[in-house]
């Protein structure tokens, strides 16, 4: 039994009139918009133009699925490598500091979330002129000592975002990295590999915003953790959506609460609430946004975040400064 051909060299009739190819016996004059096979009315499927036959309406419908996550975004091909790159990154980063002097290097200077700026000592790096709050003076009445760390309220504004790279201890950076290893892949096969990004770097934001408002002024800020307080925030947020069992993801963020609580002193329970509240915030306009409009939503909505996230930011910095 011979297969009828695939494409435009449908079967035709005697006379020369196309077939249907899936019922050779249906004369027809209406071809598949996609494929251009003939297609009797009984095979006709609605599309934007025209009619488009069965076999393509299912191959359409099919790559769809396959390609999209659950929020509309594009499924990613390994939800791990997102993760494995911001490790890779962070590990990058504390290999720098450890290798330039730990908590006295340079590098932690730069990266890390300060406030405002303070005049340190060149003599005794560990050591700071609380009295001096001005760069132009710091190095001038310290007879040569002082030097001075800028800090968000001097226009250091990429500390937002490097301090949730930038770790000292080796215990802090193993810690926070295990967490980005159990929760990034999960989400990121929630969410798509784009819209798992913006969520870390949001909630990575909102920490350092927060820090900003309700943390000392002459305080210096590291870690991950309020980036993945984001991340554990939204596949609370896309769990509910979804109607699945979140009892692990409740306890891991008791866990974290009791953690936060018990070393209060040593973490900043500051970053870890703004952060979960921004991880919160960007997975609901995620989860919520209308299908019809689905991707137009949500980047106008995680976009909108952002841009609230900095304008509170500069105003803090105003006040500080």
């Amino acid at each position: 039994m011979t297969q009828p051909p695939e494409g435009p060299t449908a079967d035709t009739t005697a006379a020369g009139v196309p077939t249907c190819y899936r019922h050779p016996d249906r004369e027809t004059w209406i071809r598949c918009q996609r494929c251009d096979r003939p297609i009797c009315p009984d095979c006709m499927r609605d599309a934007a133009v025209g009619f488009q036959c069965p076999d393509c309406v299912k191959q359409a419908n099919k790559g769809s699925r396959q390609n999209r996550a659950m929020y509309g975004g594009e499924r990613s091909a390994d939800p791990r490598l997102t993760s494995y790159v911001l490790i890779a990154l962070n590990a990058l980063v504390w290999l720098a500091i450890t290798a330039t002097g730990g908590r006295l290097s340079r590098v932690v200077e730069l990266l890390a979330l300060a406030p405002t700026g303070l005049c340190g000592s060149a003599s005794t790096p560990n050591q700071y002129y609380p009295a001096i709050t001005d760069s132009r003076i710091c190095e001038t009445f310290t007879s040569g000592d002082g030097v001075w760390r800028a800090g968000v309220a001097d226009g250091a504004w990429w500390q937002l975002v490097t301090s949730a790279f930038t770790h000292v201890e080796i215990w802090h950076v193993v810690m926070n990295m295990f967490a980005l290893f159990v929760f990034g892949p999960a989400l990121e096969g929630i969410l798509g590999r784009a819209r798992f990004l913006a969520v870390y770097l949001i909630g990575a934001l909102g920490s350092s915003v927060l820090v900003l408002y309700l943390a000392d002024a002459d305080s210096s800020t590291v870690g991950a953790s309020g980036a993945l307080f984001a991340l554990l925030g939204a596949l609370l947020v896309t769990a509910r959506k979804a109607r699945l069992n979140s009892q692990w993801l409740v306890q891991n963020l008791v866990l974290g609460v009791v953690i936060t609580v018990v070393g209060w002193r040593m973490i900043s329970w500051q970053g870890h609430l703004g952060g979960f509240l921004a991880g919160v915030a960007a997975a609901a306009v995620i989860a919520y946004a209308p299908k019809s409009r689905r991707s137009l939503v949500q980047w106008a909505g995680l976009g909108a975040l952002a841009v609230v996230l900095l304008v509170l930011a500069v105003v803090r910095a105003g006040a500080l400064s």
